[in-house]
């Protein structure tokens, strides 16, 4: 008789982007809107009753009719999600959540929404910075995202709604910082790949059935470890859903223990729980944009610098490896900052820069990994 592995669920279901969670919800009547940024709060498509689907590309290497759209000089994430759009993959999706994450996220939704047209479709504009001005400007900016909302799927919004997906996105946040610590513990009991998995399938099903996945990988985990481990290893830079990727580098003795990815730690590290009256879009405004750790903000590299440092420390890291998608200056000029606040910390650092989904790139990058790995071997011996 065989015995449940909650991560041989989370792994099928993760592989493909209509997973039975998804269909499920569909199948019911329910919708389901894509967004593509951690500055979306979700809370608010909760509170209508439709479920948020975080746009991934899972690696996918095809850009042949993207590209006719959106020029090879765009970050080929993008292009790789834009494909699937165009191709019909995500004809699911009942509508789109456009943020201005970084021009290529929004050149990739808007030719999606020109090519294909969504029944719903809004942009919800995020401010670069944050001071006594951008923060009320988010605010509005987040009760005409909830009135779009409203509209579009006949669901009024009460602060009693968004108060309830509040807690219950806190409750995922704390799980997820669980099962972080279970990859960060002295004998780490998950391996990085399979947090990226766990947290891709995080992004694309219920709520309610992802506590209960949460709470089983965390308890069929508690008692688990991975003691040949060669190296310690932080991951962090662009956004980065390929699992094949991570795998790589594993396949080398190294374990990925902790990241600052925002397909991981950077959704959902810094926004614990809060207030929990008053009004919920006030509170919202304020911990999505003021915790908000991606390059795309201006003049917060401190904090960024900060919370990565704080990771290498608490999950006792031998090694730091940066990556962004080529073309992608906001995170290519991010990790050199990064790279060399790290060198003058006297932390091995590897900066990579790479083609999304492509495995013909994985030869050089594993050439790269062996150096970097025999690094480390020779600062350790």
């Amino acid at each position: 008789m065989s015995t449940y592995n909650p991560m041989e669920e989370i792994t099928k279901e993760a592989a493909v982007l209509e997973n039975s969670y998804v269909k499920k919800w569909k199948d019911s009547g329910g919708s389901v809107v894509g967004y593509t940024c951690v500055a979306t709060p979700v809370e608010i498509m909760e509170a209508a009753g439709v479920l948020p689907y975080r746009v991934r590309a899972l690696g996918a290497p095809d850009t042949e009719v993207a590209d006719a759209h959106l020029s090879r000089f765009n970050c080929s994430f993008c292009r790789s999600c834009l494909q699937l759009g165009l191709t019909g993959a995500y004809d699911f999706l009942d509508g789109m959540i456009e943020t201005n994450g970084c021009d290529h996220l929004r050149g990739m939704m808007e030719n999606w929404n020109y090519a294909k047209g969504f029944s719903f479709f809004h942009y919800l504009k995020v401010p670069h910075i944050v001071d006594e001005d951008s923060i009320p400007f988010f605010e509005e900016d987040l009760r005409l995202y909830k009135k779009a909302v409203e509209d579009r799927f006949g669901k009024a919004v009460t602060d009693d709604d968004l108060w309830e997906r509040i807690r219950a996105q806190d409750r995922i946040r704390d799980n997820l910082r669980k099962v972080y610590e279970l990859r960060e513990q002295a004998n780490p009991a998950i391996t990085g790949a399979e947090a990226l998995t766990i947290f891709l399938l995080a992004t694309a099903v219920p709520t309610g059935d992802l506590e209960l996945l949460l709470q089983k990988i965390i308890e069929a985990r508690k008692d688990h470890a991975f003691r040949s481990v060669r190296a310690r290893l932080l991951l962090g830079g662009a956004a980065t859903d390929e699992i094949d990727f991570v795998k790589e580098i594993e396949s080398l003795g190294a374990l990925v223990v902790t990241d600052t990815l925002c397909f991981g730690a950077r959704a959902f590290w810094s926004r614990g729980p809060g207030r929990s009256d008053g009004d919920p879009i006030k509170v919202l405004a304020g911990t999505t944009l003021g915790q908000l750790l991606c390059p795309r903000m201006f003049g917060d590299f401190k904090s960024r610098e900060r919370f990565l440092f704080e990771a290498v420390k608490r999950a006792r890291v031998d090694g730091v490896v940066l990556v962004h998608n080529k073309f992608c200056d906001v995170h290519g000029v991010e990790n050199v900052a990064l790279r060399l606040s790290l060198e003058k910390a006297g932390i091995p650092v590897l900066q990579l820069e790479k083609e999304y989904g492509a495995r013909a790139d994985l030869g050089r990058m594993r050439t790269r990994f062996q150096a970097f790995m025999e690094r480390i071997d020779q600062r350790d011996a």
